[in-house]
């Protein structure tokens, strides 16, 4: 998507304080952090939202939570917990319209959120 945000990170046009990239999944630091540890993971595949998954996404989206774990080993914060989350819709607050898991840890996070 020539618009997106998030595909031009994933071209080089934009920068990102990568975290973690492999063939099919790229996690940058959120320069908008709600945490000491607030990382983006996003598909390199244009995917707008969970709705838009297809039974042949399952294993990218299980890719994605295996970059979490690491992103959350290499932080520090594997034992003392950290979140993941993913927003579906503008209600959601889902603001950027490529599919994308959010990493949060590092501070006491409450329940529920929002």
């Amino acid at each position: 998507m020539s618009n997106c945000i998030f595909c031009k990170i994933i071209a080089g046009e934009i920068p990102a304080e990568k975290l973690y990239e492999d063939d099919n999944v790229l996690a940058f630091r959120d320069i908008q952090a709600q945490a000491p540890l607030h990382a983006l993971i996003i598909p390199k595949q244009h995917i707008a939202t969970i709705n838009d998954l297809q039974p042949n996404n399952a294993e990218l989206i299980g890719q994605m939570f295996l970059a979490a774990k690491q992103i959350a080993k290499a932080e520090g914060y594997a034992e003392s917990g950290y979140r993941t989350v993913m927003n579906c819709g503008e209600a959601a607050g889902q603001t950027v319209f490529h599919l994308h898991l959010h990493v949060l840890a590092g501070r006491d996070l409450s329940w529920p959120p929002g």
